[in-house]
């Protein structure tokens, strides 16, 4: 199942990287935030995240409501195992 994984942005690092550091339920990990740069994007905002890259922003009501629908659908679990796995700029 794909999944859109919604997270907190805790750090963006300059215009010119196209990677910032996002928490998801206690996991924090880099994604790429390249197809937001015309929207603009800041620590604190919350982003739907597929395979890695943030995809829209969403209000902090929109991704508790879908946090909350993921653990009733049992996709909670498979949601962190994703948001586990993307590696962007890690080594």
């Amino acid at each position: 199942m794909c999944l859109a994984i919604p997270g907190r942005l805790i750090d963006v690092p300059d215009k010119d990287q196209p990677y910032a550091t996002v928490d998801v339920s206690g996991v924090r990990r880099k994604i790429n935030v390249e197809l937001l740069k015309q929207e603009g994007v800041q620590p604190g905002d919350w982003v739907l995240i597929h395979v890695g890259f943030a995809m829209s922003k969403i209000s902090e009501d929109q991704a508790e409501e879908q946090l909350r629908l993921l653990a009733m659908l049992g996709e909670a679990m498979q949601a962190q195992e994703e948001v586990e796995g993307y590696k962007f700029g890690e080594t």
